[in-house]
């Protein structure tokens, strides 16, 4: 089974702690990597937990609030030094590429490395990258500016020959690839053996949905619906809601309230007001709602 992982850099929210800096996540399939917002001090968070930053090749921007993006003229300039080479491509609201290339006119020579924009869908659902084993989908949240979440979604697999059959059978090679997609095996005197003989289903597609910046939302539930991991932004305690939503941001409980809306197998809650010293509270209200919620800390990294 392909290696499908999410590794929290930052789990602050807009002010960093000596503990927990500004949001950012890698998510992992296989070598490939996916750099999801990229908060003030993402590149340090990179080297300290040993991720080779030239793999990156697609970096996600929620919205364009510093603490999702500060970070982010520093990276390039490292990714530059590193002498990566060919494109990097930022998914993010239209706005930042003026934002960046100003602040780019004074970096070091980017002739080796273009950077390609592609603007971002706050309107509704949007596929804004896939290839044979991925898909990525942004969607709209509702926070004080356009913001997005993303769904992480693994393509599904061939199935797989079983080993017996091929002895037993003997099938040609020739055969093979079409009986993983589903073809029965027909043997040298006519015969039928039924595909469902000769196989093994194809491992379960997994998903990872984040959802950061936002006031509940219960809207979302049909987009993230059954993901292996919810990733939600849970600010405040259930006692400052009204402050939750002044600042269009999620409790909680709000957000456990909405990983049940969603058959979620399990949800981080991250993105914490830095009032909070002790974020073990906020796990226990949601998993009174949610039980299977955990607490994002910088360096944490899930298999899903």
């Amino acid at each position: 089974m392909n290696s499908f992982s999410v590794t929290i850099l930052g789990s602050s929210s807009a002010l960093p702690t000596s503990q927990r800096f500004p949001t950012s996540q890698v998510v992992r399939l296989n070598e490939q990597l996916f750099l999801i917002d990229c908060g003030e001090g993402t590149q340090i968070q990179l080297r300290r937990f040993k991720f080779k930053m030239g793999r990156i090749n697609h970096i996600f921007i929620s919205h364009l609030h510093g603490d999702h993006i500060y970070g982010l003229p520093g990276l390039i300039s490292s990714l530059v030094l590193y002498g990566k080479k060919g494109e990097l491509h930022i998914h993010a609201h239209s706005d930042l590429q003026q934002m960046m290339e100003g602040m780019m006119k004074f970096m070091n020579d980017v002739t080796d490395l273009k950077v390609v924009y592609h603007p971002l869908n706050f309107k509704r659902n949007s596929v804004v990258f896939e290839d044979k084993r991925i898909r990525i989908t942004s969607f709209p949240l509702k926070h004080r500016i356009s913001c997005c979440g993303f769904l992480f979604q693994e393509l599904p697999t061939d199935k797989h020959l079983d080993k017996d059959a091929i002895e037993k059978y003997d099938i040609p090679i020739s055969q093979r690839m079409n009986i993983k997609n589903g073809a029965d095996l027909i043997l040298a005197d006519g015969s039928v053996i039924p595909n469902i003989e000769i196989t093994i289903p194809a491992n379960p597609s997994r998903s990872y949905g984040f959802c950061t910046d936002t006031v509940a939302l219960m809207k979302i539930v049909p987009t993230i619906a059954g993901v292996d991991l919810l990733y939600h932004e849970a600010t405040f305690d259930a006692d400052l809601a009204d402050l939750a939503k002044k600042t269009f941001h999620t409790t909680s409980i709000q957000a456990a309230e909405i990983a049940a809306a969603a058959a979620a197998k399990k949800m981080l809650i991250g993105h914490f007001s830095s009032r909070y010293k002790d974020i073990s509270f906020l796990v226990d209200e949601a998993r009174t709602i949610f039980p299977e919620t955990y607490a994002a800390n910088d360096g944490d990294c899930y298999e899903l």
